[in-house]
């Protein structure tokens, strides 16, 4: 039921989408691009409840494993995240044992956890063996962002039904630097990359899974190269931004060239010069 975990047990990495503008058609186009997840953001992300249950439709018609970032350890949103259909919770700002403990028990239903029954959407998604399987196929991974939470990693990784940990760079920077370090991803400072590392290996020896927010490809790529289990590559806002940016440069740079020492005529106005400057 859940890609993610398929891909996982066949020690198969996984690349994550990150969904913030509140629309199920954008959701349908990124998760029709290869992606093997697609995460909708709660938490920064500019969607509601509403908009949510009709992203998660469109994802799941494109095949790709659902997920959601709640926008903090609060037990309604959680369970309600996971009664709309999403297989998996990332939850930011986890900074102990007893709040990781508290993010599992809203993620599984009893004995294992405290969630309560009412799978409205997940029944007829997921199936009417939903109760049953439930438990065994949500993924729930804690953020690790915070001092707090570097200097507590190895009581968080060791969390019974922890599936894995979750690292923001940006507000990572900001904790464990008191604001020394701008936020941002790709992060390459040493003490970043130690801090970063740490998070991984710690998660590595406790037999659970490392992933991280990347904002280019290569990055992303060298991620899993030296062991992270699921990457996310940037997220919608940034890529139409990106794409825009791109085409408008693009433009401007082959109008440029065009005008460059030339003399250009309109169809059908043949004695009419054109801007030779590349102005438009």
């Amino acid at each position: 039921m859940n890609a993610i975990k398929k891909k996982w047990a066949k020690s198969q990495k996984v690349l994550n989408g990150w969904l913030s503008i509140a629309n199920s058609f954008s959701a349908e186009v990124v998760a029709t691009q290869g992606y093997d997840s697609v995460t909708i953001d709660l938490q920064h992300g500019l969607v509601d409840y509403s908009s949510v249950v009709q992203m998660l439709q469109a994802i799941e018609l494109a095949g790709v494993a659902p997920m959601i970032r709640v926008p903090w350890l609060e037990p309604g949103i959680i369970m309600k995240s996971l009664d709309a259909g999403s297989l998996g919770i990332i939850c930011p700002m986890i900074n102990n044992r007893d709040e990781a403990l508290a993010l599992v028990s809203y993620c599984k239903y009893p004995p294992l956890g405290k969630r309560s029954f009412g799978p409205t959407r997940a029944n007829f998604c997921m199936g009417p063996d939903y109760y049953s399987t439930a438990n065994s196929e949500v993924i729930c991974l804690a953020m690790i962002e915070t001092m707090r939470a570097m200097e507590n990693i190895e009581e968080i990784v060791t969390t019974p039904g922890l599936d894995g940990v979750y690292i923001g760079p940006s507000d990572l920077a900001i904790g464990i630097t008191d604001g020394r370090l701008a936020p941002g991803f790709d992060r390459k400072e040493e003490e970043m990359i130690d801090a970063i590392e740490k998070i991984r290996l710690a998660s590595f020896k406790a037999g659970i899974r490392s992933a991280i927010h990347c904002g280019s490809p290569e990055y992303a790529a060298d991620a899993v190269y030296n062991g992270f289990d699921l990457v996310t590559v940037s997220n919608d806002v940034r890529l139409l931004a990106s794409a825009a940016k791109d085409s408008v440069d693009s433009f401007r740079s082959s109008y440029s060239s065009l005008c460059s020492g030339k003399i250009l005529f309109r169809p059908g106005h043949v004695n009419e010069k054109k801007s030779e400057g590349g102005g438009y």
